[in-house]
């Protein structure tokens, strides 16, 4: 059964959702048989290619049936890394036109937002990366529209940026996955088929710069905001640093929207001038309501801002899982009483699921596989125990088993076959299989696997590092100062190793009470193997560093200046990027130590 592709031009409307949710209730049912036909496909389509010629050599599929082939392939192409793939994604960016990867020819290259490992990586992108996008894009709506019906013909306040694009040595062209879809056609479709628009045009979008996009996204959202129908943005990150230049430049954007204007000292690339200036004309009215709601948000330290200034508003719309549940506080602050909806699952090599239950908070969102868009395997992990020692992670694993013999409550990495040229690859991400929805696995995004904090023994991911964070930063609440931001570093330069965290706060907050914070960060680490090297004394002790203002704007700084988009932006963790550290060091006004062991 094929993707529901007609609509009665209301992408809202009852037969599109019932068409596209239909079909995924179909795929889902089947999801085993779905799968084997799926990796099918993609062997079919890609059996000359020199990768899987090299690993299955002359050996037929065509008459296979589906478990003997799904059996042959697993036991014939090894697992791989991005490392494996590496060589044959460079020699088609140096422009190799032979199949190496896929008959379809690829030309266009994603890049990865290099947080998890202080680099981009290159990912093949081909037509089938934005009909997926498209798609996947297409049922969460369909989904979401059950629970918050809006409005044919509305808008949708944005906050997307593109990176700036480039040409590899073999002419093809490079940038972030998000930028190549906002300028796909589809994009295009994905619109006219919801009957929902975004406020900015293609000018603003594409900029490069990205204070200038913010500026002008709220600018054009504020100018329409009776028509907004919902606030998005690809990660929760992009919209609190929107709001929270909103804090600043409100003034500004009331003078423009009162004279129909764009103040030149803040824009100043002439295409997104004329683009906005083309579109807006002069509200003062406008101006004038927005300009007394601001002042009385102040005076509420921004509390609700969404519903007072987009009033018709339904909803705020972001990935809001892992490395973003730090921001879920602030997002709470401004949305108000609005909801939360935890957008989808995915990375730059392939989408994965979908939330089919938008009503839930984000903290309980799971993800159904589309079990069509790659053959999914699942690696099962489980923590090592205390004596157990790795330089790679806390997690020992099994053989890798289909999409189809999951178990509830086991933890698994995901392992990808995709359309685009990647084969048994290791995605790193670490997974609950949290329910299922008629065949096919809910998942609960645990953490990135390579995010880790570890010295000797001691092994603490992402996720262990985010409790230990929400633990210290209760005392910092009390005080009434605010948590922006923060990241951490294992220092093993300096003997005994230690654990390096870096707060940034906005508000004052006494010494002792971040000695306190320190302390109390220290002793919430449970991992056995840090307990018992603090103990030990073999670890040292745990070291909070406080940053000014400011310092994590430079870290995204230094990332999109580096071809990141905004929209792709996460805040690593956990670096070990000494430019990273560099910053962090630099823009370091204060130095604690636990007390904790001692």
């Amino acid at each position: 059964m094929e993707a529901a592709n007609n609509t009665n031009g209301n992408g809202y409307g009852n037969n599109y959702e019932c068409d596209i949710i239909r079909w995924f209730e179909y795929i889902s049912e089947n999801a085993g048989e779905v799968q084997r036909e799926t990796l099918r496909r993609i062997l079919e389509q890609n059996y000359d290619v020199e990768y899987l010629k090299k690993r299955l050599g002359d050996t037929k599929i065509q008459d296979m049936d589906g478990c003997e082939m799904e059996t042959l392939y697993t036991s014939l192409v090894p697992l791989a890394s991005h490392a494996d793939l590496e060589p044959y994604v460079q020699r088609i960016a140096d422009g190799d036109t032979a199949s190496l990867l896929t008959q379809e020819p690829i030309t266009k290259l994603s890049l990865s937002s290099g947080t998890t490992e202080g680099r981009q990586k290159y990912v093949p992108f081909t037509k089938h990366s934005s009909q997926t996008t498209l798609q996947i894009f297409r049922l969460a709506a369909a989904y979401r529209s059950r629970v918050y019906p809006i409005r044919e013909g509305g808008r949708i306040l944005e906050f997307i940026y593109s990176s700036k694009q480039f040409k590899t040595k073999g002419g093809l062209t490079a940038g972030t996955a998000t930028t190549h879809y906002y300028a796909s056609e589809e994009f295009k479709i994905k619109q006219e088929k919801t009957k929902s628009f975004t406020c900015s045009p293609e000018e603003v979008i594409s900029s490069g710069e990205y204070k200038q996009s913010t500026y002008c996204h709220l600018l054009l959202g504020l100018f329409f905001s009776d028509q907004v129908e919902f606030i998005t943005s690809t990660f929760a990150y992009s919209i609190v640093q929107a709001f929270t230049a909103f804090e600043e430049c409100w003034q500004d954007i009331c003078i423009d929207i009162r004279q129909g204007s764009l103040s030149s000292s803040r824009i100043t690339l002439p295409k997104m001038r004329k683009a906005v200036l083309d579109t807006i004309s002069p509200k003062p009215y406008l101006a004038s309501k927005i300009d007394v709601a601001c002042k009385k948000l102040e005076s509420l330290d921004w509390f609700g801002l969404v519903p007072k200034l987009w009033p018709n508003a339904k909803y705020v719309y972001s990935i809001m899982t892992g490395s973003m549940q730090h921001y879920l506080k602030k997002l709470r602050h401004y949305a108000g009483d609005l909801p939360l909806v935890s957008a989808d699952y995915g990375s730059t090599e392939s989408w994965i699921g979908v939330n089919v239950d938008p009503s839930l908070p984000p903290e309980d969102v799971t993800f159904a596989v589309i079990p069509t868009f790659s053959y999914f395997e699942f690696i099962p992990i489980h923590r090592r125990k205390q004596d157990c020692n790795s330089a790679i992670d806390d997690f020992i694993e099994d053989e890798p088993v289909p999409l189809s013999q999951v178990k509830l409550g086991q933890e698994y990495e995901i392992v990808l076959t995709s359309f685009t040229g990647l084969y048994r690859y290791r995605l790193g991400d670490v997974v609950e299989v949290a329910g299922f929805h008629k065949g096919t696995p809910k998942l609960n995004f645990v953490c990135r696997r390579k995010l880790i904090l570890t010295v000797n023994i001691d092994k603490n991911t992402e996720k262990d590092l985010q409790l230990v964070v929400d633990r210290g930063s209760q005392l910092l609440n009390k005080t009434g100062a605010e948590l922006v931001d923060f990241t951490s570093h294992a220092d093993i330069v300096n003997q005994p190793g230690h654990y390096i965290i870096y707060w940034e706060i906005k508000g004052d907050v006494e010494e002792g009470v971040l000695n306190q914070c320190c302390r109390e960060m220290d002793v919430s680490f449970v991992d056995p193997g840090y307990v018992v090297s603090r103990r030990t004394n073999s670890i040292g002790p745990l070291e909070l560093c406080i940053v000014k203002r400011g310092a994590f704007r430079m870290i995204l700084d230094y990332f999109v200046g580096n071809g990141a988009a905004l929209s792709q932006f996460k805040t690593p963790r956990c670096t070990s990027n000494q430019v990273l550290v560099r910053i962090l060091n630099d823009w370091t006004i204060k130095r604690f130590h636990s007390t904790a062991y001692c």
